[in-house]
């Protein structure tokens, strides 16, 4: 779809890779500018889970991907990467602020060489303000927006959610801004400098609920909520509810009628919608004892033919084996070595399909060597700057994934 893209990645973690892997699943030629040790994903990754020598995290936000190995500090490292610069469309990175400029590589340097140049950052909070520069990650963002301070019941401890989901959201927004200028590009010839940050994307997953409490004059009292309610500004019973044999969620607050009548309780039935939203607490905590008796089975039977939505809280074994999610084709196989990994796939589907996997994520410096070529470097040229540690390739001994 967007095959003409070049994009020129020197991003690390997850937010900066899992952004250039968007483009390159689209078809963007995506050519990731790695250290000679790796990019930190590639060479730790999170919680040390490899499939041999290789990081599962590294191959969830790599793929479709191309790898050169440069020395951006050896004082010839310019020398490559100017050509480069020259034929590529987007320069995308997440390095911390600053850290491009002390290598020459900074948005105006980067202009000069190539004035339409799509100049594409991830912070952690942003260009500019007390926190520019400063370590950025989830978690920090998560707490810093609020974010962890609406999730789970605050009185009896603030929970962070279970994933980074400000990294995976401020993926998904970088890769919407590059989207946007190229198009740009393609209609007026200009560059565009865009700039994201987990801030940014940590605000962005509570748009309507920052909206509600600022617009609506509210206070943390207002926010505070039982454990079992899944937003503060949304009526119960929408929520997370203990049975039986599962937990399981109930997805509704509006109208109510023969809600109660379908559980069989006359004290639920007692609760109207301003009751529900007044007395929440107390509404809340009889409908948990009410449903701590019943089994998933019981409750789906009474609820979903009169249109009630619930839903069973799935485990991730639960979603592996899922047939909606295998019908949506959203986990994928990818092979590594003598087995596989399984990953997600990209999450959209153009014309009924989803994009193919062209090719699993790199091996460090596989590609130094055709890419250098491609920039106009002959062959000699070449094993003078591999001779001389500016790059490293494959065959030459660069450290394998």
């Amino acid at each position: 779809m967007i095959e003409g893209m070049k994009v020129l990645s020197f991003s690390h973690f997850v937010q900066g890779p899992a952004a250039s892997q968007y483009l390159a699943d689209l078809g963007a030629d995506v050519t990731k500018v790695e250290p000679f040790g790796g990019a930190w994903e590639r060479r730790a990754g999170s919680a040390g889970i490899r499939l041999g020598d290789t990081s599962v995290t590294f191959l969830s936000v790599n793929r479709n991907k191309k790898s050169i190995a440069v020395d951006l500090k050896h004082p010839d490292a310019l020398r490559v990467l100017r050509p480069l610069i020259g034929t590529c469309d987007v320069l995308m990175e997440n390095y911390r602020g600053g850290a491009l400029e002390k290598l020459g590589l900074g948005y105006e340097a980067v202009r000069e060489i190539k004035p339409d140049i799509i100049y594409a950052s991830a912070t952690g909070w942003g260009s500019s303000g007390p926190m520019a520069g400063k370590p950025g990650v989830d978690l920090l963002v998560q707490a810093r927006s609020g974010l962890i301070s609406v999730t789970g019941d605050a009185r009896e401890g603030a929970t962070a959610a279970g994933t980074p989901v400000a990294d995976h959201h401020g993926a998904a927004l970088l890769a919407m801004g590059v989207l946007a200028a190229y198009v740009r590009k393609l209609a007026t010839g200009r560059g565009t400098r865009v700039q994201s940050s987990l801030l940014g994307a940590g605000l962005d997953l509570q748009a309507e609920s920052l909206a509600l409490y600022y617009s609506g004059g509210k206070g943390q009292d207002d926010v505070r909520r039982p454990g079992s309610l899944a937003a503060w500004f949304i009526d119960p019973p929408y929520g997370v509810y203990r049975l039986l044999d599962a937990h399981a969620v109930i997805a509704l607050s509006g109208a109510m009628d023969d809600f109660a009548a379908a559980l069989g309780s006359a004290e639920l039935a007692a609760f109207d919608q301003e009751a529900r939203r007044t007395r929440r607490e107390e509404y809340t905590a009889l409908l948990a004892r009410t449903l701590a008796g019943w089994t998933y089975r019981d409750l789906a039977e009474r609820l979903e033919p009169r249109g009630f939505w619930i839903e069973r809280v799935a485990t991730y074994d639960d979603v592996r084996n899922d047939p909606q999610v295998a019908e949506e084709g959203l986990l994928m196989e990818m092979p590594v070595g003598d087995t596989h990994a399984t990953v997600l796939n990209h999450p959209i589907r153009y014309d009924g399909r989803l994009p193919e996997l062209r090719t699993p994520p790199p091996e460090l410096g596989e590609h130094t060597r055709p890419a250098l070529r491609e920039a106009g470097f002959g062959d000699a040229e070449i094993d003078d700057l591999i001779a001389s540690g500016v790059v490293a390739s494959r065959e030459n001994g660069a450290p394998r994934s």
